[in-house]
């Protein structure tokens, strides 16, 4: 256990590379970190494995990403050498759709919300279980959602410390690091993505969107459950009967 108020001040003004160090530090082998592959992945894939090359990198393969997702992470494991671990649902996509039916369809946040603990929630937990981490390592910001503009760069979800580096950057900062370090974005940016999931729940940035995270999910929620407290408030309990 680590003093939790006492972590909080001490990061709350520190360089992400610093975040990154002392989270190496502090956790050892019960460090691991998780990517989706997403638009803006390589910054906290190459940023983590300049520090620690063989951490463990978790990936949920919820088996409805695009083609360009699966092709951007292949070509970006490869460049970093990243030390993959790949988990997904014990429901083959088939066998859930013909159990709940297509549930991104029915466009209601209870069906979201099962969808989301099947596909990634129970995935990840099982990951964190089986690679005995007891922290991790996310890239989330922010300016990305309201629950994550409360959040500070180390806190507590259930049993696993969460650090979050990039917790106050911004596009701005992304665009500069990715450009310092020639690094790309997925291929979905150049099609207006600024946030990319699967391929029923994910669209390019309109107009009238007043966050990037209104492109995901048909704007019913904001979050998919990896990042929120495990409880039946928000809807994300793991409950093995929908298994």
């Amino acid at each position: 256990m680590i003093d939790l108020t006492l972590a909080q001040e001490q990061l709350a003004a520190a360089k992400a590379e610093e975040i990154v160090t002392w989270a190496v530090d502090t956790f050892g082998d019960g460090l691991v970190m998780s990517t989706s592959f997403g638009i803006q992945a390589a910054v906290m894939l190459h940023l983590v494995t300049r520090i620690a090359p063989d951490i463990p990198v978790i990936w949920i393969d919820t088996g409805y990403l695009p083609a360009e997702t699966y092709q951007f992470a292949e070509s970006l494991s490869q460049r970093l050498n990243l030390n993959l671990k790949v988990y997904q649902s014990p429901l083959s996509p088939a066998r859930m759709e013909a159990l709940y039916g297509k549930l991104w369809q029915q466009k209601e946040v209870e069906a979201l919300n099962r969808y989301d603990q099947i596909r990634k929630v129970e995935p990840m937990q099982r990951a964190l279980r089986e690679l005995g981490a007891t922290a991790w390592l996310a890239g989330l910001r922010r300016d990305q959602t309201q629950h994550r503009q409360q959040l500070q760069p180390v806190v507590l979800q259930g049993d696993y410390y969460k650090v979050l580096p990039i917790l106050n950057w911004n596009a701005k900062t992304i665009y500069e690091y990715l450009t310092a370090h020639d690094l790309p974005y997925h291929p979905y940016f150049d099609q207006g993505y600024v946030s990319v999931g699967d391929w029923h729940s994910s669209r390019p940035l309109m107009a009238d969107d007043t966050n990037e995270r209104d492109t995901r999910f048909h704007g019913l929620k904001q979050e998919c459950g990896l990042h929120l407290p495990l409880s039946p408030g928000v809807g994300q309990s793991l409950d093995s009967s929908t298994l």
